[in-house]
């Protein structure tokens, strides 16, 4: 697949790479099939089809690493590499791909804590279970951020909750009111739609 064949996606072929993108972020892990094929109204084996051709193209292996690269090597927050890995991973070469996650003493996650895929296409399954669905008293850890609205990632920053962080919940949400935490020995108020987000072991 050459540069210029991977910068032309046609719009079906976005509308799933987004699609993917929206539902593996509500995920509590991989996106199959059938869910992908409801989402877009197309059968199950045409989502099977253009899965196999997306997974050709390398897209989603190139987004995630990039993201790790912006992150590791230029400094970048976690909150900013999204729209830039999506500007690069249409144009950079399976070498270049090869040679960042070598760089990178080929990482298994992507700065959100979503599993990379090797260089033979396989993905381990994402990690974790929704904070929100934790009950008060438990003490866990978060493993993975599957939101990348910008704004979220900087409220989760502030609060404190990024990856490897231990977390203690002090109290349940209720009437779909925000969660209590203990993140580093502070009491801390999390809304309950920035909560969906992340996912702890």
């Amino acid at each position: 697949m050459t540069v210029r064949q991977r910068n032309v996606l046609s719009q079906s072929q976005e509308d799933y790479l987004k699609a993917l993108y929206e539902l593996g972020a509500r995920a509590h892990g991989p996106v199959g099939t059938n869910q992908l094929s409801e989402r877009l109204g197309v059968s199950a084996p045409s989502a099977a089809q253009m899965l196999n051709r997306l997974a050709e193209l390398g897209l989603v292996r190139h987004d995630r690493l990039l993201e790790m690269y912006l992150t590791k090597a230029l400094g970048y927050r976690w909150d900013e590499v999204h729209e830039e890995a999506e500007r690069l991973e249409h144009v950079i070469s399976e070498q270049m791909e090869q040679r960042i996650y070598d760089a990178l003493g080929r990482p298994g996650l992507d700065p959100h804590g979503d599993p990379i895929p090797t260089p033979a296409g396989e993905l381990s399954p994402a990690a974790g279970r929704p904070l929100h669905e934790c009950k008060a008293g438990e003490s866990v850890r978060v493993v993975r951020v599957s939101d990348r609205d910008p704004g979220k990632l900087r409220e989760l920053s502030r609060l404190g909750l990024t990856l490897g962080t231990t977390v203690e919940l002090v109290g349940e949400s209720r009437y779909e009111g925000p969660l209590a935490v203990r993140v580093r020995g502070r009491r801390r108020q999390v809304a309950l739609g920035v909560a969906r987000a992340v996912y702890v072991s």
